[in-house]
């Protein structure tokens, strides 16, 4: 007699899994599985070909892993969060580490290319040699509007045809009216199309055509300018015979002419050497990392206190539209910030702002909002004040719901003020639910690039720096300025090392801001 169930001295015993499976399901996951893998090595052959050696690595680790998930029947489970991994190792693990390894290189404008892709670059431009012979050219282009050209050479009769990336074809007798589908240019229709021809390469290395711009109607054979020679490691000039060896990312010569693009490279801890040693950044950074501090802790301050003092307002069952009122205090909040900070730059404007007007009626004068570094700072926190107290507001009200009323009750038979219950009964209860929220806050506003930003771009300037930093700009945008808008070009090895940097900052100030939250918790345990 066949059982489905064993039984034992010890109980019943469940029958061993077995594969539900079909040999269908079977065929149509392996039939996948070949699909990703061959877009998966066609991928890592091109990204190792161009030296993007990290994201091959993590790409085949990612295929390994998968292809192990589902061809494995121990590792089932998995099968449900497979894409799951695949997609967090890729796009949020890689990136992380990419930027760390980022602030160790030279990663920026002239030296963006990996090497291999800067010395293909550089191979494929072109020279034209002195004396070389030139050639009389037919034009014909095809109802795609692609170029070819008939070359004839006055003084040998060598006779050619030339498209753009293809190799060079012999030709003879005359040009015809049409080739392959392409008709030959009239005279008249040679000169429109001049501009558009003397911008394409006929051929292919190392027989390579282009149309003469000074001389009309003639074309030249060009030459392959520079040449990579990997046993030595250097790039050479074949029109000059110059030499140029790899320094930092780029190909010098001796006499310190370089070849442009460079390439990445690893410079160990320069990047923080200059963030840490260079008077004209070190002072910018300092500055501006006080300011995010301030920033930051100020901005949870304020929005929390103004957002815990009406819910505290409002938390009287007897008060008349209380829900509407509730409900109209979260407008800000529904207002995306990038369309609430305009307006709030509108109304502090110093000429028609109605702010402004509304405090020199009052005052006599208004603050300089924006060109003044204390009053821009103020306006900021002004901001900040209007967009996150709704927030506060919101989670205030729904942990002063959970706080025992019989804790109060016992606290007003003693004789406690109102304001000793609030400093030794509400705020330290609301900490064990608000704390970790205040934390998140916090972090969050240390990187709050939008009201920045949109408010005066970090402005006003600072003075006397070589970075462009502004009074008001906290470490994410000033790391932003330093990356895409300095104006020199992009720095992204150094503003990779201010993102590590932040990282740093950040684990380091969320921990002592959870110790002492977790004080506040235990002590909230004795209430």
């Amino acid at each position: 007699m066949n059982s489905a169930v064993h039984v034992e001295a010890g109980g019943v015993k469940a029958p061993p899994r077995r594969s539900i499976s079909s040999p269908l399901a079977l065929l149509l996951r392996l039939a996948i599985l070949a699909l990703l893998d061959a877009g998966a090595i066609w991928l890592i052959y091109n990204l190792l070909r161009d030296g993007a050696y990290a994201l091959a690595i993590v790409i085949g680790v990612v295929t390994l892993l998968l292809n192990g998930i589902y061809l494995r029947s121990e590792l089932y489970p998995l099968q449900w969060v497979g894409p799951s991994l695949a997609l967090l190792g890729i796009f949020v693990l890689y990136p992380i580490f990419s930027t760390i390894y980022t602030a160790f290189t030279n990663y920026g404008d002239g030296h963006l290319l990996t090497k291999q892709v800067a010395i293909r670059q550089l191979e494929r431009e072109m020279y034209l040699p002195e004396g070389a012979p030139l050639f009389e050219w037919t034009a014909y282009v095809s109802p795609q509007g692609d170029y070819l050209l008939w070359l004839e050479s006055p003084e040998t009769g060598e006779k050619f045809i030339a498209r753009p990336g293809q190799p060079v074809e012999p030709a003879e007798g005359e040009p015809p009216s049409q080739i392959d589908g392409y008709r030959q240019l009239s005279r008249a229709e040679r000169l429109r199309h001049t501009q558009n021809l003397v911008a394409l390469e006929f051929g292919q290395p190392p027989q390579v055509f282009r149309v003469s711009e000074r001389q009309i109607g003639r074309a030249a054979e060009y030459e392959q300018r520079y040449t990579y020679d990997s046993a030595q490691d250097v790039m050479i000039d074949n029109a000059t015979g110059k030499i140029y060896r790899p320094v930092r990312g780029t190909f010098t010569a001796d006499d310190g002419s370089t070849l442009r693009p460079g390439f990445r490279v690893v410079i160990g801890l320069d990047n923080f050497r200059r963030l840490v040693t260079n008077p004209a950044l070190r002072g910018p950074f300092i500055s501006v990392f006080l300011w995010t501090v301030v920033f930051a802790a100020a901005s949870v301050f304020i929005t929390f206190a103004l957002g815990l003092f009406l819910a505290i307002m409002f938390d009287v069952p007897e008060m008349p539209m209380r829900k509407l009122l509730r409900s109209l205090l979260l407008i800000p909040y529904a207002i995306p910030a990038f369309i609430s900070v305009p307006i709030w730059v509108g109304l502090l404007n110093p000429q028609y702002g109605v702010v402004s007007n509304l405090i020199a009626n009052i005052f006599g004068s208004a603050p300089s909002w924006f060109s003044d570094p204390f009053w821009a700072k103020i306006g900021i926190l002004l901001i900040q004040l209007w967009l996150g107290f709704p927030y506060m507001f919101v989670i205030s009200t729904g942990a002063l719901q959970a706080l025992p009323s019989d804790v109060y009750e016992a606290a007003e038979i003693d004789g406690a003020s109102p304001i000793q219950a609030f400093w030794n009964i509400t705020l330290p209860l609301l900490m064990i639910t608000m704390g970790p929220l205040l934390v998140a806050s916090f972090a969050f506003n240390f990187n709050n690039f939008v009201v920045i930003e949109l408010f005066n771009k970090g402005g006003p300037p600072m003075s006397g720096t070589i970075s462009p930093v502004g009074h008001t700009d906290i470490l994410v945008t000033y790391t932003y300025r330093v990356a895409f808008a300095s104006g020199r070009g992009a720095d992204l090895g150094y503003a990779a090392a201010i993102t590590v940097a932040i990282f740093l900052i950040l684990v380091v100030i969320t921990y002592f801001q959870f110790r002492y939250t977790h004080m506040l918790e235990e002590r909230s345990e004795n209430v």
